[in-house]
Protein backbone atom coordinates (compact mmCIF):
# COMPACT_ATOMS: atom_id res chain seq x y z
CA UNK A 1 0.00 0.00 0.00
CA UNK A 2 1.43 3.38 -0.60
CA UNK A 3 1.90 5.55 1.91
CA UNK A 4 0.49 9.40 1.60
CA UNK A 5 3.12 12.58 2.41
CA UNK A 6 1.46 13.09 5.47
CA UNK A 7 2.75 9.42 7.06
CA UNK A 8 6.40 11.08 6.81
CA UNK A 9 5.14 13.60 8.92
CA UNK A 10 8.18 14.53 11.64
CA UNK A 11 6.35 15.81 14.65
CA UNK A 12 9.60 17.31 16.20
CA UNK A 13 10.15 19.65 13.20
CA UNK A 14 6.24 20.82 13.21
CA UNK A 15 7.21 21.53 16.72
CA UNK A 16 9.95 23.71 15.64
CA UNK A 17 8.02 25.36 12.89
CA UNK A 18 5.00 25.95 15.04
CA UNK A 19 7.68 27.74 17.78
CA UNK A 20 8.68 30.28 14.95
CA UNK A 21 5.04 31.04 13.95
CA UNK A 22 4.76 32.23 17.16
CA UNK A 23 7.09 35.49 16.43
CA UNK A 24 4.44 37.21 14.42
CA UNK A 25 3.11 40.58 14.32
CA UNK A 26 4.19 42.79 16.96
CA UNK A 27 5.23 39.83 18.53
CA UNK A 28 9.73 40.56 19.15
CA UNK A 29 10.11 38.49 22.00
CA UNK A 30 9.10 35.65 23.45
CA UNK A 31 10.38 33.56 26.80
CA UNK A 32 10.64 29.95 27.46
CA UNK A 33 7.99 29.90 29.51
CA UNK A 34 5.64 31.50 27.96
CA UNK A 35 6.31 29.07 24.50
CA UNK A 36 5.70 26.11 26.49
CA UNK A 37 2.24 27.01 27.06
CA UNK A 38 1.72 28.27 23.82
CA UNK A 39 2.68 25.13 22.34
CA UNK A 40 1.39 23.04 24.97
CA UNK A 41 5.10 21.58 25.28
CA UNK A 42 7.37 20.36 28.30
CA UNK A 43 9.66 23.71 28.82
CA UNK A 44 12.44 20.82 28.49
CA UNK A 45 11.04 19.96 24.81
CA UNK A 46 11.24 23.70 24.04
CA UNK A 47 14.77 24.35 25.39
CA UNK A 48 15.93 21.37 22.91
CA UNK A 49 13.88 23.40 19.93
CA UNK A 50 15.31 26.53 20.88
CA UNK A 51 18.79 25.18 20.81
CA UNK A 52 18.63 23.42 17.77
CA UNK A 53 17.18 26.55 15.99
CA UNK A 54 19.56 28.83 17.47
CA UNK A 55 22.24 26.51 16.14
CA UNK A 56 21.31 27.88 12.59
CA UNK A 57 20.34 31.24 13.57
CA UNK A 58 16.85 30.68 13.01
CA UNK A 59 16.85 32.50 16.80
CA UNK A 60 18.89 34.29 18.80
CA UNK A 61 18.72 34.71 22.44
CA UNK A 62 18.44 38.38 24.03
CA UNK A 63 21.32 38.25 26.52
CA UNK A 64 19.50 40.70 29.06
CA UNK A 65 15.76 39.48 29.10
CA UNK A 66 16.95 35.86 28.45
CA UNK A 67 14.03 35.78 26.25
CA UNK A 68 14.21 34.78 22.10
CA UNK A 69 13.58 36.43 18.66
CA UNK A 70 13.70 35.55 15.19
CA UNK A 71 17.41 35.08 13.81
CA UNK A 72 18.79 36.46 10.69
CA UNK A 73 18.48 33.00 8.63
CA UNK A 74 14.68 34.21 8.54
CA UNK A 75 15.48 37.23 6.59
CA UNK A 76 17.38 35.41 4.23
CA UNK A 77 15.13 33.04 3.24
CA UNK A 78 12.74 35.49 3.37
CA UNK A 79 14.26 37.07 0.58
CA UNK A 80 15.24 34.14 -1.41
CA UNK A 81 11.80 33.49 -1.52
CA UNK A 82 11.02 37.14 -3.13
CA UNK A 83 13.68 37.22 -5.57
CA UNK A 84 12.54 33.68 -6.73
CA UNK A 85 9.30 35.20 -7.17
CA UNK A 86 8.50 36.14 -10.89
CA UNK A 87 5.99 38.65 -9.59
CA UNK A 88 8.47 41.13 -7.56
CA UNK A 89 11.06 40.27 -10.79
CA UNK A 90 8.47 41.68 -13.40
CA UNK A 91 6.54 43.87 -11.81
CA UNK A 92 10.33 45.95 -10.47
CA UNK A 93 10.49 48.33 -13.66
CA UNK A 94 6.89 49.35 -13.67
CA UNK A 95 7.03 49.93 -9.83
CA UNK A 96 10.47 52.48 -10.09
CA UNK A 97 7.93 54.25 -13.05
CA UNK A 98 5.38 54.87 -11.02
CA UNK A 99 6.97 56.72 -8.41
CA UNK A 100 9.16 58.22 -10.93
CA UNK A 101 5.67 60.05 -12.75
CA UNK A 102 3.43 60.33 -8.69
CA UNK A 103 6.63 60.94 -6.59
CA UNK A 104 4.32 58.69 -3.67
CA UNK A 105 5.56 55.57 -2.33
CA UNK A 106 4.13 52.49 -4.30
CA UNK A 107 4.14 49.12 -3.49
CA UNK A 108 3.39 45.53 -4.80
CA UNK A 109 0.95 43.19 -2.75
CA UNK A 110 -0.77 39.31 -2.54
CA UNK A 111 -3.13 37.87 -0.40
CA UNK A 112 -1.33 35.80 2.14
CA UNK A 113 -3.58 33.93 4.99
CA UNK A 114 -6.28 36.50 4.92
CA UNK A 115 -3.59 39.26 5.19
CA UNK A 116 -2.42 41.97 2.58
CA UNK A 117 1.48 41.05 1.95
CA UNK A 118 3.68 44.27 0.89
CA UNK A 119 6.35 41.75 -1.37
CA UNK A 120 7.82 44.86 -3.11
CA UNK A 121 7.78 49.13 -2.56
CA UNK A 122 9.41 51.76 -3.25
CA UNK A 123 9.64 54.96 -1.60
CA UNK A 124 8.56 58.34 -2.92
CA UNK A 125 11.20 61.68 -2.75
CA UNK A 126 9.13 63.60 -0.22
CA UNK A 127 11.12 64.41 3.29
CA UNK A 128 7.65 63.12 4.97
CA UNK A 129 6.28 60.25 3.26
CA UNK A 130 4.71 56.51 3.68
CA UNK A 131 7.46 54.47 4.94
CA UNK A 132 8.20 50.85 3.00
CA UNK A 133 5.76 48.36 4.80
CA UNK A 134 8.01 44.87 2.76
CA UNK A 135 7.52 42.00 4.98
CA UNK A 136 4.43 43.20 7.04
CA UNK A 137 1.08 41.74 6.92
CA UNK A 138 -1.93 44.02 6.91
CA UNK A 139 -5.63 43.52 6.79
CA UNK A 140 -7.44 43.32 3.59
CA UNK A 141 -10.77 45.39 4.46
CA UNK A 142 -9.12 48.48 5.36
CA UNK A 143 -6.25 48.51 2.56
CA UNK A 144 -6.55 49.16 -1.23
CA UNK A 145 -4.68 46.26 -1.80
CA UNK A 146 -6.47 44.06 -0.02
CA UNK A 147 -10.12 45.64 -1.53
CA UNK A 148 -8.53 45.78 -4.96
CA UNK A 149 -7.31 42.10 -4.94
CA UNK A 150 -10.49 40.21 -3.30
CA UNK A 151 -13.12 42.71 -5.34
CA UNK A 152 -11.61 41.24 -8.90
CA UNK A 153 -11.10 37.81 -7.19
CA UNK A 154 -14.43 35.99 -6.10
CA UNK A 155 -12.41 32.55 -6.00
CA UNK A 156 -9.70 33.33 -3.68
CA UNK A 157 -11.13 32.04 -0.89
CA UNK A 158 -11.12 34.50 1.95
CA UNK A 159 -13.34 33.83 4.68
CA UNK A 160 -14.49 37.94 4.93
CA UNK A 161 -15.43 37.54 0.84
CA UNK A 162 -18.37 35.58 1.96
CA UNK A 163 -19.36 35.24 5.30
CA UNK A 164 -17.76 38.72 6.79
CA UNK A 165 -16.44 37.67 9.95
CA UNK A 166 -15.09 40.73 12.10
CA UNK A 167 -13.79 43.53 10.73
CA UNK A 168 -11.78 45.63 13.38
CA UNK A 169 -11.65 49.51 13.16
CA UNK A 170 -8.59 51.00 13.09
CA UNK A 171 -10.14 54.30 12.53
CA UNK A 172 -13.20 56.13 12.12
CA UNK A 173 -13.60 56.29 8.54
CA UNK A 174 -12.75 51.72 8.72
CA UNK A 175 -15.81 49.93 7.39
CA UNK A 176 -16.85 47.19 9.79
CA UNK A 177 -20.25 46.28 8.40
CA UNK A 178 -20.61 43.50 6.47
CA UNK A 179 -23.05 44.59 4.06
CA UNK A 180 -21.03 47.77 3.27
CA UNK A 181 -17.93 45.84 2.87
CA UNK A 182 -19.76 43.60 -0.10
CA UNK A 183 -20.84 47.12 -1.44
CA UNK A 184 -17.52 48.68 -1.32
CA UNK A 185 -15.97 45.17 -3.59
CA UNK A 186 -19.64 45.82 -5.89
CA UNK A 187 -18.43 49.65 -6.75
CA UNK A 188 -14.21 48.46 -6.51
CA UNK A 189 -15.12 46.13 -8.96
CA UNK A 190 -17.10 48.18 -11.49
CA UNK A 191 -14.46 51.02 -11.46
CA UNK A 192 -11.48 48.50 -11.19
CA UNK A 193 -9.39 49.82 -8.61
CA UNK A 194 -9.58 50.10 -5.18
CA UNK A 195 -9.40 53.62 -3.26
CA UNK A 196 -8.21 53.56 0.81
CA UNK A 197 -9.27 56.98 2.39
CA UNK A 198 -7.73 56.99 5.93
CA UNK A 199 -9.66 53.22 6.91
CA UNK A 200 -6.13 51.88 7.96
CA UNK A 201 -3.95 55.18 9.49
CA UNK A 202 -5.58 58.68 9.89
CA UNK A 203 -4.16 61.07 7.47
CA UNK A 204 -3.24 58.22 4.66
CA UNK A 205 -4.90 57.14 1.46
CA UNK A 206 -4.16 54.78 -0.97
CA UNK A 207 -5.10 53.49 -4.61
CA UNK A 208 -4.22 49.85 -5.94
CA UNK A 209 -5.74 48.11 -9.23
CA UNK A 210 -5.57 44.34 -9.29
CA UNK A 211 -2.16 42.65 -10.88
CA UNK A 212 -3.68 39.07 -13.64
CA UNK A 213 -1.35 36.24 -14.90
CA UNK A 214 -1.27 34.39 -18.03
CA UNK A 215 -4.05 32.85 -16.70
CA UNK A 216 -6.63 35.71 -15.54
CA UNK A 217 -6.00 34.87 -12.06
CA UNK A 218 -5.66 38.11 -10.07
CA UNK A 219 -1.94 37.17 -8.20
CA UNK A 220 -1.85 40.53 -6.45
CA UNK A 221 -2.25 44.47 -6.95
CA UNK A 222 -0.53 47.31 -7.43
CA UNK A 223 -0.60 50.48 -4.59
CA UNK A 224 -0.10 54.21 -4.76
CA UNK A 225 -0.11 55.51 -0.69
CA UNK A 226 0.52 58.82 0.09
CA UNK A 227 -0.45 61.84 2.65
CA UNK A 228 -4.27 62.69 2.73
CA UNK A 229 -2.59 66.05 2.23
CA UNK A 230 -0.92 65.83 -0.53
CA UNK A 231 -3.84 62.89 -1.91
CA UNK A 232 -6.97 64.87 -1.81
CA UNK A 233 -10.12 62.62 -3.33
CA UNK A 234 -9.98 64.30 -6.97
CA UNK A 235 -6.38 63.65 -7.49
CA UNK A 236 -6.81 60.17 -6.01
CA UNK A 237 -9.74 59.70 -8.60
CA UNK A 238 -8.61 62.01 -11.68
CA UNK A 239 -4.53 61.42 -11.36
CA UNK A 240 -3.70 58.71 -9.71
CA UNK A 241 -6.05 56.06 -10.45
CA UNK A 242 -5.39 56.01 -14.20
CA UNK A 243 -1.90 55.86 -13.39
CA UNK A 244 -2.49 52.82 -10.63
CA UNK A 245 -4.70 50.85 -13.43
CA UNK A 246 -1.79 51.77 -16.31
CA UNK A 247 0.67 50.26 -14.28
CA UNK A 248 -1.16 46.94 -13.18
CA UNK A 249 -1.93 46.17 -16.91
CA UNK A 250 1.41 46.81 -17.67
CA UNK A 251 2.92 43.78 -15.27
CA UNK A 252 -0.11 41.77 -15.98
CA UNK A 253 0.73 41.56 -19.74
CA UNK A 254 4.36 40.72 -18.47
CA UNK A 255 3.02 37.97 -16.86
CA UNK A 256 1.45 36.86 -19.62
CA UNK A 257 -2.03 38.51 -19.32
CA UNK A 258 -3.87 39.01 -22.56
CA UNK A 259 -7.29 41.08 -21.69
CA UNK A 260 -10.56 40.09 -23.84
CA UNK A 261 -10.92 41.00 -27.24
CA UNK A 262 -13.49 43.75 -27.76
CA UNK A 263 -16.78 42.82 -29.07
CA UNK A 264 -17.36 45.04 -31.83
CA UNK A 265 -21.39 45.02 -32.71
CA UNK A 266 -22.16 45.59 -36.31
CA UNK A 267 -25.82 45.20 -36.62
Amino acid sequence: MKKVKSDYIVQTVIHALDLLEQFHDNVDEIGVTELSKRLRLHKNNVFRLLATLESHNFVEQNKFTENYRLGLKNLELGQTVIKQMGLVHRSRPTLEALVRECNETCYVAVLRYNHVMYLDAVESGHPVRIASRVGTRLPVHCTAAGKAILAHAADMGWQGAGSCGELHRYTPKTITDCDEFRNELERTAARGYAVEDEELNLDVRGIAAPIRDYSGAVVGAIGISGLAMRMDMARVYDELAPMAESAADNISLLLGYSPPAAVVNYS
